[in-house]
């Protein structure tokens, strides 16, 4: 019989599993590197207590299309998700709902300061 047919789910294994606060900074800088639309290497990831609970603090750029293609194609924007505010804001969600699930960790909540853009340069747009 193998381990982990000896082992099921409801199984409860004495000792410890800790994530390194370097992995969860890691997770959360991948996480809203996505949702930003930038490099996980322009992130900044800060932990705090919040009674209990983790409060996730992130400073990064968010990725914009170059002007040029926005004056061209004023609609753009819309298919990007809306504007920088409203971006933010749902990245939020998107950042606190994937670093949960895949830490197992509980967040409290996740605060954005938005430290500049990344201009995302497209193809030429026919």
């Amino acid at each position: 019989m193998k381990v982990a047919e000896a082992v099921d789910s409801t199984t409860s294994l004495a000792g410890h599993n800790r994530i390194s606060t370097q992995a969860l900074t890691s997770l959360a800088k991948a996480a809203a590197a996505e949702a930003l639309g930038v490099t996980a290497s322009a992130i900044r990831a800060d932990w705090a207590d919040d009674g209990g609970l983790l409060a996730l603090s992130i400073v990064a750029p968010i990725s914009i299309p170059a002007l040029i293609d926005v004056q061209r194609h004023p609609h753009a924007v819309d298919s990007l998700g809306g504007s920088i505010w409203d971006r933010a804001v749902a990245a939020k969600a998107v950042i606190l709902n994937r670093v949960s699930l895949l830490s197992g960790s509980q967040l409290s909540r996740v605060d954005i300061r938005i430290s500049g853009a990344e201009v995302r340069e497209g193809g030429r747009v026919q």
